[in-house]
């Protein structure tokens, strides 16, 4: 604590120097700071050994990113939670008909990867929080075990019901596939990577290449976070020690059925054995034989899965730049420092970026900058299974958070290619401003200008671009920020606490995707296949350096409306459109008969007629529509008396705005939560239930409609309509402060 001291009291003497810096010099000097070799040594010696939860080297991490936060001049403290963390004792898979074979285990290293031949103390192949169990069974395949397949299963007359299926990665998040399989009355759920998706269907495979090699498996977590992430014993409270927790046996969010992820090698022992009709077309992935069903006795597995279930203490560094004059005022930056093995590109290439920015602000630090608003950095723990280190921060300083923090900026795993930023669209000119001042490595142009023409010259070949994007792109336009679904640290944040929040990283030209998970994940594969000499991981510490410095020093928010109410807009746009398609749907199921079928169908796959479904009445959106009205005038008059007079302001007026601002996205909560997980309360977007990942749009509304709970679609209609008004007004309540 004295050396800190020394350092505060050393840096206040040329405080006058740095802080009428100009914002370009002062930037300028933010990026004399960033270093690719720095970011490579930090990246070589934190992927050196295994990184999963309370692992030695996983807490060596914490312990060095503490000791370097320290040395640049924050002010640090651990933020440390005792959570259910299940860490496997056993795992055993093999085929024991028509042959006996041993499959599963760890996967072997490669001699041109040094750390992947780094195993001691690696768990193996395994997927957390699912459930113990010791079983044998016949093998159904489900194509990606969403809900479309079992209804085509279902249309076959095929049940899994006391069988082991077998799901491929992909087409929805991993948790699931095993979820809906225990619903189905599965005993075992196995899960592997089709090499149509991430091996040599997509690039040549490791070493020569960064597809997954026949032996990688990809790891995870089978949580039901769309339901909460988190501990899943304090499900809206931090789990500190003394937390009031449920028991495993009750806690909703951990599975039921024994699971494990393995490799297309393995895979392919049991799927080139299947009997039974072929599956459609859809169905078939990479590996070269011809994918059937299955289903019959004569190919059985046995699956076995034992684990040690107890609290483990995952620890968050937490660091701090107290504000000069707005103090109470957050602005948040976090990526999570855990991984499944050693974690080189998920999440070590976007923990070294905040390294470097953190260093580069502890240098303006140093020279005397006082930023307005203090600036939080956080590195979690134990995202990987379950997003727990932000969660249980979030939970337990929620009201804290709600009052102080004005936004979140989240990054994970970076790689090379373009920008990406999603989150809240108030911010899209800010980020926009930025990406224009960023030079891209590879090309020498802007960030922004190599995102808009890579966007256009791909339409142009063929290739499927979003509508909005693309039209952006082409009138030389802000790009449009998606909406945050779920699958990183922003979640709490964002859809939980109300908070604004930004998710950024470069992607679309690299080969990690082969590497996710595994051991492969390594710093010979990252810096080989997915950003040679971190060009991009510097450029990632670029721009969310620029926004870390302006969204401080703002007088105001730099926060326009506009494009938040254009979003709404379209995500009602394609309600409407989601209801009359299936209106038309409905009406023409409706006159399908299953003799029609019967005649219609090929007799070796016999296809019953669609499963019976409650018909879609019209939905009454009006008053959605009315909100969503009002919220668009109070946007386009908030965002011209802001370009006319926001420079303007005097500081008794910036201090008004703010206080008008302050908190503002907690209007889109809702009270009750959103329908089967009330700890999602954003009414905006939401992680789908049965996508995990991907965003919902006006979720209580949209979900209603495709899972035919029309009751709740009307209420969620109500409910949305409520926040986007109190939105509105809000923002008009904001507006009447400027002159």
């Amino acid at each position: 604590m004295k050396l800190l001291a020394a350092v505060l009291l050393a840096g206040t003497a040329i405080t006058a120097s740095a802080q009428t810096m100009s914002a370009a010099s002062r930037e300028a000097a933010f990026d004399s700071q960033i270093s690719s070799a720095e970011q490579m040594a930090w990246l070589k010696t934190m992927s050196a050994g295994p990184n999963h939860v309370a692992s030695p080297h996983n807490q060596a991490n914490a312990a060095l990113i503490e000791k370097l936060f320290r040395e640049w001049g924050w002010q640090v403290k651990r933020a440390d939670y005792q959570v259910l963390y299940p860490t496997p004792v056993s795992t055993a898979l093999e085929l024991v008909g028509p042959v006996r074979k041993a499959l599963g285990g760890q996967e072997p290293g490669i001699p041109q990867d040094a750390t992947s031949n780094a195993l001691a103390g690696a768990l193996p192949p395994y997927v957390a929080y699912q459930g113990d169990g010791d079983v044998t069974g016949s093998v159904v395949y489900v194509n990606y075990g969403l809900p479309g397949d079992y209804e085509a299963l279902a249309r076959r007359g095929i049940s899994v019901k006391g069988k082991i299926v077998i799901a491929r990665y992909g087409g929805g998040w991993r948790g699931l596939k095993p979820k809906l399989a225990q619903e189905q009355g599965a005993i075992g759920c196995l899960i592997y990577s089709d090499p149509q998706q991430d091996g040599y269907g997509s690039a040549d495979t490791y070493p020569n290449g960064g597809g997954r090699p026949p032996a990688g498996v990809q790891r995870g977590s089978v949580m039901d976070m769309p339901t909460y992430p988190g501990d899943p014993l304090t499900p809206g409270i931090g789990a500190t020690k003394d937390a009031q927790r449920l028991t495993r046996e009750t806690a909703p969010t951990v599975l039921k059925i024994p699971t494990l992820p393995i490799s297309y090698a393995d895979a392919t022992e049991i799927l080139s054995r299947l009997k039974g009709a072929t599956v459609p077309a859809d169905w078939r992935g990479g590996l070269p034989f011809h994918y059937r069903f299955g289903g019959s006795d004569d190919v059985q597995v046995h699956l076995k899965v034992q684990s040690e279930w107890s609290l483990k203490t995952i620890s968050n560094v937490i660091a701090t730049l107290p504000g000069s004059t707005k103090r109470d005022e957050w602005v948040v930056r976090g990526n999570h420092y855990d991984g499944w093995v050693f974690g080189a590109s998920d999440p070590l290439s976007g923990e070294v970026a905040l390294l470097s920015e953190a260093k580069a602000l502890g240098a303006l630090w140093k020279s005397g900058w006082r930023p307005k608003r203090s600036i939080v950095y956080a590195s979690w723990d134990a995202e990987e299974p379950g997003l727990l280190g932000s969660t249980e921060w979030v939970e337990d300083n929620l009201a804290e958070l709600k009052a102080k923090a004005i936004i979140y900026i989240n990054s994970d795993s970076n790689g090379r290619g373009t920008l990406e930023v999603d989150g809240s669209q108030q911010f899209q000119p800010f980020v926009a401003r930025i990406a224009d001042a960023v030079q891209d490595p590879a090309t020498g142009a802007s960030v922004a200008a190599r995102g808009r023409a890579k966007l256009r010259a791909r339409a142009f070949d063929g290739q499927r671009a979003d509508a909005e994007a693309l039209a952006a792109a082409e009138k030389g336009a802000d790009q449009p920020l998606g909406p945050l679904g779920s699958g990183s640290d922003y979640t709490a944040f964002i859809h939980h606490a109300g908070i604004p929040s930004l998710n950024v990283g470069f992607g679309g030209e690299g080969e990690s995707a082969g590497s996710y998970h595994s051991i492969y994940d390594s710093y010979d594969h990252f810096t080989r296949w997915d950003d040679p000499g971190l060009a991009y991981g510097v450029a990632l510490s670029k721009v969310i350096g620029r926004m870390v410095i302006g969204l401080a020093d703002a007088d105001v928010p730099p926060v326009r409306f506009t494009p938040l109410a254009t979003a709404a807009r379209q995500y009602l746009g394609e309600i409407r459109t989601l209801v009359e398609n299936r209106r038309k749907e409905d009406t023409t199921r409706a006159a399908l008969s299953a003799d029609l079928y019967r005649l219609g169908s090929d007799p070796r796959d016999p296809l019953g007629p669609p499963v019976a479904k409650p018909a879609t009445p019209a939905i009454d959106l009006a008053a959605l529509d009315a909100a969503i009205t009002r919220l668009e005038a109070a946007a386009r008059a908030f965002d011209e008396k802001m370009a006319a007079k926001g420079a303007t302001l005097t500081a008794a007026q910036q201090a008004a705005l703010n206080a008008r601002l302050k908190g503002i996205d907690q209007a889109l909560l809702s009270p009750a939560g959103l329908p089967f997980r009330p700890w999602f309360r954003n009414i905006l977007y939401a992680p789908g239930r049965f996508t995990g990942y991907g965003a919902k749009t006006l979720p209580g509304v949209r979900e209603a409609i495709e899972e035919r709970r029309f009751d709740d679609a009307v209420r969620e209609t109500g409910i949305a309509a409520k926040a986007l008004t109190d939105y509105a007004d809000r923002l008009t309540a904001a507006t009447a402060v400027l002159p």
